[in-house]
Formats: structure tokens, sequence, C-alpha cells
């Protein structure tokens, strides 16, 4: 995890505290708002991509394109951040590095529409954010983002779908946020309980194996 130059302290820590055990890297997955002004380096950058390169994909279709922009050009980098909702804006301009997920809706294959493309993007950018915990990186993934802009931004083709903005970059002081960033940055960490999604029998009705716990 990311540390304080003075203390040696992370400025933060919200590692999960998971009902079962689960592997300490996505225990300690977040998305924090607060980042660091630190460049991301090429080399890490190009690690979390070959992450997501390699996620499963429905008949291997790997429907994911990432549009991507970095502080070492401002200009690239801010036609991106106007994208963003104003709120996301607020905080996401502080990141060194944001991105666009984007689905290729059709099959390469035979052209059917691939109803598993959102899905599978989805699995891309969780291998993304895997990759970046294990390098001591961390990313925000948005839906808070105007979708046709970017369309027109980056002349997009049909059948392709925004999917999600992503920040990305070192853990920052929270303390440089808005009060109110503040507070969503330093409450704890919640999930839902096993038995309120997972099934057995019928819709709705708690499996014995996460009941029984």
């Amino acid at each position: 995890m990311t540390t304080n130059a003075i203390t040696n302290e992370p400025p933060i820590d919200k590692t999960s505290q998971a009902q079962y055990p689960i592997e300490d890297l996505l225990r300690q997955r977040w998305s924090p708002l607060a980042f660091s002004d630190r460049p991301v380096e090429p080399e890490k950058l190009c690690s979390v991509l070959e992450a997501a390169r390699w996620a499963a994909s429905s008949y291997n279709e790997q429907p994911w394109s990432f549009i991507i922009a970095t502080k070492d050009n401002q200009a690239e980098f801010d036609r991106l951040l106007s994208c963003l909702a104003e709120g996301n804006q607020e905080w996401a301009k502080n990141a060194p590095v944001l991105m666009v997920s984007v689905a290729k809706l059709y099959f390469e294959r035979n052209g059917v529409e691939n109803r598993h493309a959102f899905h599978d993007v989805g699995a891309a950018a969780d291998n993304l954010a895997i990759q970046a915990t294990a390098l001591g990186l961390f990313i925000h993934q948005m839906a808070g983002f105007d979708v046709p802009k970017v369309r027109e931004v980056y002349s997009i083709a049909e059948g392709y779908e925004p999917v999600a903005a992503i920040a990305l970059g070192y853990l920052g002081d929270p303390q440089t946020l808005s009060e109110r960033l503040q507070q969503r940055e330093l409450a704890p960490r919640t999930r839902k309980p096993l038995e309120e999604f997972v099934f057995s029998g019928r819709w709705n009705q708690p499996s014995p194996l996460v009941k029984s716990h």
C-alpha cells in the first residue's frame, strides 16, 4: 500500500473485513477519491492494461477498448476530464491518469449482438483493478460521465458503447478533498451479506450454504 513519505504510514487503510477468507489483493482494493499527483510509471500503466488484456470473454471476443489520457499531455487529459460529470471532475482532476472503457456490442465472428459485452468489459476492468492494487495503484470507476460527448470527442463508431470512466493513480491525502468528499472517503466500507444475493431453489431464497453461517 502507498505510504506517507513523512510518517511512512498509509494515508488511509480501507482493507475490507471479509466474512470469509479471500486473497489480500481483493481486500485491499477500493475506490478512492483522493489521488496523489505522482505520475504513474509507463511500465506500470502498461502492466495494468496487460492484465485487462487477459480477462475472460465470451467466445474470446475481447470486446473491450480503453481510451487513455495522462497528465504528460495536459491538453488530452483536460479533454477527457471535460467528459466527466462536474461532481467527478472535482476530484478526478487530481488523478494522473484518466480512461474510458468502451464495449464492442457485436460479435466479430458473426455480427450478432453480444449481450455479454458489458459483462466482459467489466471483467477486463476488474483485472485492471487487481493488477493496479498489486502495483500500489488504485482505480475509481465512474458512471457519471457524458456518453454522447465521449462519442463525439473521440469519434466512436456505431456498434461501440462507452461503459465507464476510470481514474487511476497513487493514493493521495484525504485532506486535499472538500469536507463533503472527505466524509465519503473516510466512511467505513460496507457490503451486503451473502444471504442477500446467494440463492437456491427459487429467486430471493437464501441458499442454505450461506444461511446456515
